[in-house]
């Protein structure tokens, strides 16, 4: 495994090896690895000859009160894992490096970016087009790895590579959880003892409204109501959003059927956790 900084090596590196006839692949992180990123290695890993990995906490995606300055860091650890993954290259960028001046051009990306996720963090989704946009740049044609855990962000990005043509290949990942059925998370981390124990039961409702549309029910209000009761059921939860969307535009949808994302946000103290399940 090689670790580069700059993103001349990474763009050099990712072109050197398509040239030799290799399979590129590349799965972008934030760091603060955890199991859910090693799955997403590891399923790269079987599909493609060259593996990258990015590690770079992206200061265009977060508001001014969110938690940029404690988000959770620890590269050393997250270059072990990614040695133990078998990643060819990890880029390492600095803040400098990726932004040496603040990006004059950025992606708006619509109405996407302003439902659910979008209206509570304003801006969100179009620092993350942005610096996603930049990285895809730099690497090149290649399978891009995104975790279905951040299901509105897939769906902005799988838009983003649609919409500007991108060459990119644009690769699903299961969500993986705890025992528990708590979604990994680097955010997880945050939560004190009794708000773990609180935690698992996001994913619990999101299983009770999908069990209701199982059982027959169409009403999409219907299927969210089941859910948002038991979510009530907590009293540590502070609900923000817990959603039925059709799975592309993040729009309610006259009637729930297979494929469309019954969405949460929620905070846990000043914790703010999303998951989701797929109507299937």
């Amino acid at each position: 495994m090689r670790a580069v900084a700059s993103s001349a090596e990474l763009a050099a590196a990712s072109t050197a090896a398509r040239q030799a006839g290799q399979r590129v692949g590349f799965h972008p992180t934030m760091g603060a690895l955890h199991a859910g990123h090693r799955a997403n290695f590891a399923r790269a890993r079987r599909e493609v000859d060259f593996l990258v990995a990015s590690i770079f906490v992206n200061p265009l995606q977060f508001g001014p009160r969110e938690d940029l300055a404690s988000y959770p860091r620890d590269l050393d650890a997250d270059l072990e894992i990614c040695a133990a993954e078998r990643v060819d290259l990890v880029f390492v960028p600095s803040e400098q490096e990726m932004w040496p001046r603040q990006p004059g051009v950025r992606l708006c990306v619509g109405d996407l970016a302003e439902r659910l996720e979008g209206a509570y963090r304003p801006g969100h989704f179009d620092g993350v087009a942005t610096v996603v946009a930049k990285l895809l740049n730099l690497v090149g044609p290649c399978l891009a790895y995104f975790g279905e855990k951040d299901a509105q962000q897939l769906a902005v990005i799988r838009r983003m590579v649609a919409d500007l043509g991108f060459p990119q290949e644009i690769v699903a990942c299961p969500t993986v959880r705890e025992p528990d059925g708590l979604a990994l998370s680097s955010r997880n981390a945050y939560l004190s003892a009794g708000q773990r124990r609180a935690a698992p039961v996001l994913h619990r409702a999101l299983e009770a409204g999908r069990a209701a549309w199982q059982e027959g029910e169409r009403d999409p209000a219907a299927v969210e109501r089941v859910a948002v009761k038991l979510v009530e059921t907590e009293p540590a939860v502070e609900l923000q959003y817990l959603a039925l969307v059709e799975p592309d535009g993040f729009t309610p949808p006259p009637a729930a059927e297979a494929g469309q994302v019954l969405a949460v946000a929620a905070r846990f103290g000043a914790t703010r956790l999303i998951d989701n399940v797929v109507l299937r």
